[in-house]
């Protein structure tokens, strides 16, 4: 891998004058061993809406392999910046974070992540801001964390050895809520459905009743406080017009259950329900005796 320079196709004029203030924002991986964890990175940063990635002294990769492994990212595996100096890379920063396990004497500014989403946000308006991983097996070495202007300590169990597209993707997911650029809509349900009736509300309950009545669950228990409970579960739950109309359809077929089997006489009326469950529909039912 050759190590001078590949510029992005982005100039720092024209990412600066980005919507997104992520624009802003440079993934800076300092010697990376494997490319699977660059390709994570890039995946990482696909979804977070991070498009800078600048490598210093990387491993040899593949690009084609790259995307291989993080399909539809060729606008930021073509961008990739590769340095052979880690001040060359981070020249244009005007804040430098740097992720690391260690904790050591020295008086560094230490963040958590979220803490440190906000700290780069605040000073994304005055330039680019590049957050600094190492290399897998040590992380970042003394003389580059002598460098960054904060680190960062991603809250872990005593067993602190996270993977490094691992550590990328936490701090990216933070950055990605602090700047308020979750743009991905998610879709609803194919049919949307209104808000059940008074009418319908109450058509339940009652056919709810007479279910719970039919197997005898109120034998030992009160009606008015059961009936009660179940009007504060429902309505806590706020059914649409189509789930309520499924749970009033569970009610009434239990009670005619009962009555296909003889097992009740016929309590319900004919047109408690606006039609009868599908599975019935259409049978003769001109030959059935009504007590």
């Amino acid at each position: 891998m050759e190590t001078a320079t590949i510029r992005s196709a982005c100039s720092d004029s024209s990412c600066l004058m980005s919507d997104s203030s992520l624009a802003r924002i440079a993934v800076v991986l300092y010697e990376p061993q494997d490319p699977v964890n660059i390709a994570g990175t890039v995946r990482a940063m696909k979804n977070m809406g991070v498009s800078t990635l600048r490598l210093v002294r990387p491993v040899h990769y593949d690009p084609v392999r790259l995307e291989g492994i993080a399909h539809d990212t060729w606008e930021i595996i073509n961008a990739i910046e590769t340095y052979g100096d880690f001040d060359e890379a981070v020249a244009d920063c005007v804040r430098l974070i740097g992720f690391t396990a260690r904790r050591r004497k020295a008086k560094w500014q230490l963040l958590d992540p979220r803490s440190a989403a906000e700290d780069a946000l605040g000073h994304a308006p005055h330039g680019r801001v590049g957050l600094v991983f190492g290399r897998e097996d040590s992380g970042l070495p003394n003389e580059i964390l002598d460098r960054v202007h904060a680190a960062v300590n991603i809250p872990t169990t005593t067993h602190a050895s996270l993977n490094l597209a691992q550590a990328v993707l936490i701090a990216l997911y933070e950055l990605h809520l602090a700047a308020g650029d979750a743009t991905r809509t998610l879709r609803g349900p194919r049919k949307e459905a209104p808000p059940p009736t008074t009418d319908l509300y109450e058509r339940y309950f009652t056919e709810l009743h007479h279910a719970l009545d039919a197997i005898q669950f109120f034998k030992t228990r009160f009606p008015e406080h059961i009936m009660r409970s179940l009007r504060a579960i429902t309505f806590r739950a706020a059914p649409d017009d189509r789930e309520l109309s499924l749970l009033r359809a569970m009610a009434l077929e239990i009670v005619r259950f009962l009555e296909r089997t003889e097992r009740i006489e016929r309590t319900l009326p004919d047109d408690v329900s606006p039609r009868p469950p599908r599975h019935v529909t259409g049978r003769d039912t001109s030959n059935r005796t009504e007590d």
